[in-house]
């Protein structure tokens, strides 16, 4: 997708890369082959110069061919998948990162295997799996947004170090009196949920409110309401409104911080996924505390805004009712959002980094031999398959 920081934290990622390639002194394109929306961010505001390109196209060898960059950034493994070999073919010397955003197979794996058993024989089964492993492998270097993912890649995955780079989001520090400027505890009603509904782990979370979570808190506080934002809600998400049952959807919101500054505590009972959440950063500097399972705080820490299934609705009762507890939290969670993502800490390391291997980009190519082994043709299905759609798309 275009970034469309407003509807999801991948959005807002994307803008903090490109924001750090610019403040570094590069010239920056972006490239796409889907269709620009309303939300789409305007790039031509940060003077970005914007491409249009086409999935399995000769025509994007032409283009890369006149560009000529020096670092390609790629949004997710499947367009390394798409693109790269193309990148390679024309432009030898340029660098190739991958933004993960975070682990596609652990997010999937999770789904679909229900468990916190992270092995490789665990997930090896999934396509997927071995997709992004090989786009990591290719790349020259790739961004990972959660040290959970880190460990995971090199402990479990022995994907060489010296190829990933951790890159949470990247914060300005949060300060007590910016949380003092916020509306105070008596100021604020009622739960609420957020996040962008394209993302699976999202919309399962809400059904998990919908038929476990919120009836146990409204059996004991009737008065209390729930309200779900996100953007691509949809039909399926749209139906569960139910004013009667103080279950409110509200769709899309225009200011994520704004609307999550009125509500007393954001519920977040995510079951799989991966990576950092983005609604649980937006919460934290809103003045808002959260209360997610361990998973869902995976990468963040806190493990006070947490809790199982069984007693979330408990939890989620007793911060909402008692205003120590409450400022409390909001004090710990501050904290916490402050060590672990001032964008001061990673800003320059990430910019030495991009150097470095660039200066000696052929010795840091030596050392990752799986990589090179992957970039030989017969490990390059997907490139063939690429050109094989190109063939039967032209007649």
């Amino acid at each position: 997708m275009w970034p469309e920081p407003g509807s999801s934290a991948a959005g807002t990622r994307m803008l903090q890369l490109i924001h750090l390639f610019l403040n570094q002194g590069f010239e920056v394109h972006i490239a796409s082959a889907a269709k620009k929306t309303p939300y789409s961010f305007d790039l031509s505001s940060l003077n970005i110069k914007e491409h249009e390109i086409q999935l399995n196209n000769s025509s994007f060898d032409l283009f890369v061919q006149k560009l000529k960059p020096d670092i390609v950034l790629y949004d997710r493994f499947m367009v390394e998948e798409q693109y790269s070999w193309r990148i390679r073919k024309h432009c030898a010397h340029t660098l190739h990162v991958l933004d993960t955003e975070d682990l596609h197979f652990l997010r999937y794996g999770r789904q679909k295997l229900k468990t916190k058993d992270i092995s490789i024989e665990a997930f090896a089964s999934f396509p997927i799996t071995e997709r992004e492993i090989a786009a990591i492998l290719r790349s020259d270097l790739s961004l990972i947004i959660s040290q959970y993912e880190m460990d995971l890649l090199i402990n479990t995955f022995k994907i060489p170090d010296h190829i990933l780079h951790y890159l949470p989001f990247l914060e300005k520090p949060l300060y007590v009196e910016d949380l003092e400027k916020t509306l105070t505890y008596k100021e604020r009603r009622h739960f609420v949920f957020i996040g962008n509904f394209i993302h699976e782990p999202n919309w399962q979370a809400v059904r998990t409110l919908k038929e476990k979570i919120w009836p146990e808190i409204r059996s004991c506080f009737r008065h209390a309401e729930l309200h779900i934002y996100g953007a691509y809600a949809g039909k399926k998400v749209s139906q569960l409104n139910n004013p009667a049952q103080g279950f409110l959807v509200k769709g899309r919101t225009a200011d994520a911080l704004t609307t999550l500054e009125k509500y007393r505590v954001l519920l977040a009972p995510l079951t799989f996924g991966a990576g950092i959440k983005g609604k649980l950063l937006d919460a934290t500097k809103a003045g808002t505390p959260y209360l997610t399972t361990a998973l869902g705080s995976e990468g963040i820490g806190g493990r006070g805004s947490t809790a199982d299934l069984e007693n979330f609705a408990d939890k989620a009762l007793e911060i909402y009712q008692d205003e120590f507890k409450w400022k409390e939290l909001q004090e710990k969670n501050r904290k916490v959002f402050s060590e672990n993502f001032d964008k001061t800490k990673f800003e320059k390391p990430f910019q030495q980094k991009i150097k470095k291997i660039f200066d000696e980009v052929h010795s840091h190519r030596a050392k990752n031999f799986m990589g090179q082994i992957l970039l030989n043709n017969n490990y390059q299905s997907r490139k063939y398959m690429s050109l094989w759609i190109e063939e039967k798309n032209k007649k």
